[in-house]
């Protein structure tokens, strides 16, 4: 039997939306009641998923988390990845601060990403993903299926 994979949250930071006002809080104070997660595949695909999820948050109130597991091989330690962890933040950072909402970005320090995936969305969450538009299953088109396999609601954003 497998043993769980480490994993690790390296980065959360809330940001504000893109014209650069805060997010509305919600009538009573309390959080947005929607929570869309965007999974991080590649840039372009990210970019239409988040581009989609803002549509769809903007219109029913919600938010967005960008969610980005960054694997990091067994010859590193968890805690320094090949990657320089200011790198990610900034490149994530800009991602997010294109989508028309309030967008959290979370980046996992992690072994694999299926478990870390698992490990860290909610039971029926609303996940985004993108990938390029090809007939055979492309890695983001198995990620999507296997989360929709896991019980959560997915919508595949295809790029050209």
């Amino acid at each position: 039997m497998r043993a769980r994979n480490e994993m690790s949250l390296a980065y959360e930071r809330r940001l504000n939306t893109a014209a650069g006002l805060p997010a509305k809080p919600a009538a009573d104070g309390a959080e947005p009641g929607l929570n869309i997660d965007v999974v991080f595949t590649s840039v372009e695909a990210t970019l239409a998923a988040l581009k989609r999820a803002g549509s769809l948050a903007s219109r029913l109130n919600g938010r967005i988390t960008l969610v980005v597991p960054q694997v990091v091989p067994y010859q590193c330690p968890l805690t320094s990845p090949p990657v320089l962890l200011d790198f990610s933040e900034r490149r994530f950072r800009v991602l997010a601060e294109q989508s028309p909402v309030d967008t959290t970005v979370q980046l996992y320090l992690c072994r694999d990403k299926w478990e870390t995936l698992e490990m860290m969305l909610k039971p029926r969450s609303l996940v985004v993903v993108g990938g390029r538009k090809r007939w055979w299953p492309t890695e983001e088109k198995r990620l999507a299926g296997k989360l929709g396999r896991a019980g959560h609601e997915v919508i595949f954003v295809e790029t050209e």
